[in-house]
């Protein structure tokens, strides 16, 4: 069972299902697995458990104004 892991940011409803869908269709037609065999994890990330070159995410969104 292919299996494909989404770290990132908070999603609202809708914005999950058409990434899943999303990542469903584009696996499925470069893989040619069938849709039904995938199984996709949204995995939410705060920006102050996530580093990114040496810092916090959440310091760096800070210091440029985000």
């Amino acid at each position: 069972m292919p299996t494909i892991f989404f770290y990132g940011p908070k999603l609202d409803k809708e914005k999950r299902k058409e990434m899943i869908k999303s990542f469903t269709d584009t696996a499925s037609r470069l893989t040619g697995v069938r849709r039904e065999a995938f199984v996709i994890y949204l995995r939410e990330s705060n920006p102050e458990f996530v580093g990114v070159g040496g810092e916090l995410l959440e310091d760096i969104k800070a210091r440029e104004g985000r």
